[in-house]
This record gives C-alpha cells, sequence and structure tokens, in this order.
C-alpha cells in the first residue's frame, strides 16, 4: 500500500476544457509559481470531442500555500483557457453515505476496506430501507438508518435522504446494492456523486433473478458494472466493469457467488479511483486515470 497523503501538502488538480495551446504549460508554471513539485501527471487529449484532460498530484514545500490560496491563485488561469476545474487536499477522506437493501456483500466489503485503510473514505451513516445490515453497521460503530420505502412514503423517504446528505456533509453517496429506483429529481440532485453498482447482465435479464435467466441462457461471462447515478436507468457513465468466465458446469447459485465477488470489487475500484480525483465525466462516458 502506497503512503498516506500528507495532509496540508499534497493536492490533487483535476480540470478539462476545450483542447488549445499551452495549456500544460499553464498548468506548470502555476505549481512551480507555488511552490508546487508533481508526483503524478496524466493527460487525454480527446480528439473526436476536441476537449482536453488532466490530473496532477503534487506536494508544495512552502506551508504559506494552503489550500484556499492554491484555489484563488488558480482561478485566473482558468478564467483565461476556460477550464472546468477541481482542487483538493489528496489526504482529505471523502464522506461516504452507504445505501443498502437485503444484499449485504458490497456493504461487507467496503466496510472491511475502509477500516484496513485500502478505502480514503469516512461514512457517517449506513441507510437502508431494511434493518438486517443494522448489526453488521453497529459492529463497526457506523450509525445505521432505516428509512422505509413504499410508493406512497418514496417521496418522503427520499426528501429524508437528502436531508441527510446535507446534514452529514456526504460528498458521494453509493448504491452498495440499494435496490430502489432513484426519482429523476433525487438523481439529479446527487448528480456527480453517486456511484451503483449493478450486474452486467443489465438490461437483458431484468427482474429478481438475473443469474437464473442467466444459467437458463447459457452465458459465458459473469460481470458488474459501476456508474454514476443518472435518470437514464443504469445507463450513466460507467467508471468499472469486470467479467469472469464461466462455463456449463455452473450452477445458478455458482454464479451469483462468482457475480457478488465481482460487484465487491468493481465497486471498490470504483470509489477508489472517484475519491482519489481520477475519474472525469466526458459527456456520457468518463475518463479514468488509472
Amino acid at each position: 500500500m502506497s503512503p498516506r497523503p500528507q495532509p496540508g501538502h499534497e493536492f490533487v488538480l483535476t480540470l478539462s476544457c476545450p483542447d488549445q495551446a499551452g495549456l500544460v504549460h499553464a498548468v506548470t508554471t502555476f505549481l512551480v509559481g507555488h511552490s508546487g513539485n508533481i508526483l503524478e501527471s496524466q493527460q487525454f487529449d480527446d480528439r473526436l470531442q476536441d476537449r482536453f484532460f488532466m490530473r496532477v498530484h503534487f506536494d508544495v514545500s512552502d506551508p504559506a500555500h494552503s489550500l484556499e490560496t492554491l484555489r484563488s491563485g488558480f482561478g485566473p488561469v482558468a478564467e483565461a483557457y476556460r477550464i472546468t476545474w477541481q482542487l483538493h487536499d489528496a489526504s482529505t477522506p471523502t464522506r461516504t453515505l452507504i445505501m443498502v437493501s437485503k444484499f449485504g456483500h458490497c456493504l461487507n466489503d467496503l466496510l472491511f476496506r475502509r477500516s484496513t485503510g485500502a478505502l480514503n473514505i469516512e461514512i457517517p451513516a449506513i441507510v437502508s430501507n431494511h434493518r438486517e445490515f443494522e448489526s453488521l453497521a453497529e459492529s463497526y460503530g457506523i450509525p445505521f438508518r432505516h428509512i422505509p420505502v413504499t410508493p406512497d412514503t418514496k417521496a418522503e423517504a427520499e426528501a429524508r435522504l437528502l436531508e441527510l446528505v446535507d446534514e452529514l456533509d456526504v460528498d458521494l453517496v453509493v448504491l452498495a446494492r440499494y435496490m430502489q429506483i432513484l426519482s429523476d429529481d433525487l438523481c439529479k440532485q446527487l448528480d456527480g456523486r453517486a456511484i451503483n453498482i449493478h450486474h452486467s447482465f443489465l438490461p437483458s435479464f431484468k427482474g429478481a433473478r438475473p443469474y437464473v435467466q442467466a444459467h437458463q441462457r447459457g452465458v459465458k461471462l459473469v460481470g458488474a458494472t459501476a456508474h454514476y447515478v443518472t435518470s437514464d436507468l443504469d445507463e450513466g457513465p460507467i467508471i468499472e466493469q469486470e467479467v469472469v468466465r464461466v462455463d456449463h458446469s455452473r450452477t445458478p447459485d455458482e454464479l451469483v457467488a462468482m457475480g457478488r465477488d465481482v460487484e465487491a470489487q468493481v465497486l471498490a475500484r470504483a470509489i477508489a479511483w472517484h475519491t482519489q480525483s481520477r475519474v472525469l465525466v466526458n459527456g456520457r462516458c468518463t475518463v479514468v486515470f488509472r
């Protein structure tokens, strides 16, 4: 595991803008002028869209250059080049609200990874429309919020969720097999800060028993997809995908077990990359600086 970034000394700048001459020079000049030393730099020129993307992880030697002064200093550069950008302290944990229903494999995996330091996140609460994992949350010392959802109470439940997001100063919402469809309005409220995980059989195998349907159709690949939540159900910008090969000898239960393993791995990678500012949305897709 790589060393933790130094609080107040290491930062990550991400940006996108129309492609044009002088962009890299402008960024590096800004960093040099603020005692910045580049630790990692990645860039991508989308020639089809004529758009430039960049991620720079850097440290500063002068303690006078805080996050606030760096943001203030980069403002004129961004304006001159029409840059959309974000600048974060690399060490700051991402405050992550996890939502779950009755399948706990992704939740359990995320809690363990957080406890070992593999994910740089804080979990101020776990939200569920059921109570199955209340004891699991308690075992990690994390508050559990039960928000039941029915057709009659869906709007009220979503309003309560948004209240929690604001009250707990949440940066990211993770749908760790939360089996409720979010309203268009809620999706817009959480735009760019909500990640979902689903089996890659969608939309071919919809319903409650996708792996049984997959077995009946003789699938050869079992997979999972992590993506940002949008009002287009399961069609948000994709962050990560993975598959494993299967054959006729696998039972439906074995497909379920294999699928759960893949789902947990894919979701964890997507969260890690998001919290490290490695994912930049590019229209309906993403640029992922791995």
